[in-house]
């Protein structure tokens, strides 16, 4: 396993849409290690795989949960129900939060490391963090759901970092 390098804000990798996976390799499976491992040694909950500069539909979760460690190729939220507003942060937006309305409630598909269709009903944080690295897949961070106000504030923050 290896930890890789986490892209940061204005590489180019974090806006593209993310290619589906096809059919699950060594490659990909040795990929979910090395993202877990990653996820993990920054303190994060969550880490999609634009985040360390591969264009792919793959996702490591970890909230520390009775789930534990979740893998998910290809995931789609099917269902959303609810709506709350809490504080969120981004491994690529090092040390600069805020508040995001997400659906408090989601489902999502998604095929595991063996190649089995799986599907999650999800609440709470594991919610809120299936909604944002799925973002991430779709080419948005967080900072493109805050409000004008506070995206400014976000991004002035952003900025003084260098």
């Amino acid at each position: 396993m290896a930890i890789l390098e986490i892209k940061k804000a204005g590489d180019p990798v974090l806006k593209q849409v993310a290619e589906p996976i096809e059919r699950l390799t060594k490659r990909h499976r040795q990929l979910l290690d090395d993202m877990a491992e990653t996820m993990y040694s920054a303190d994060g909950v969550g880490l999609a795989a634009p985040q360390v500069g591969k264009s792919l539909r793959i996702v490591v979760i970890d909230v520390q949960d009775e789930h534990g460690l979740l893998e998910l190729v290809n995931p789609v939220i099917t269902m959303r129900e609810g709506s709350v507003v809490d504080s969120e942060g981004c491994l690529s937006v090092p040390q600069v939060y805020g508040d995001v309305e997400r659906a408090e409630r989601v489902t999502v598909e998604y095929t595991d490391r063996r190649s089995r269709r799986r599907t999650l009903t999800a609440e709470g944080l594991l919610a809120r963090c299936i909604q944002h690295e799925c973002d991430h897949l779709e080419g948005h961070l967080y900072l493109d759901r805050l409000d004008r106000k506070n995206r400014a504030k976000a991004m002035k923050e952003l900025r003084a970092q260098g």
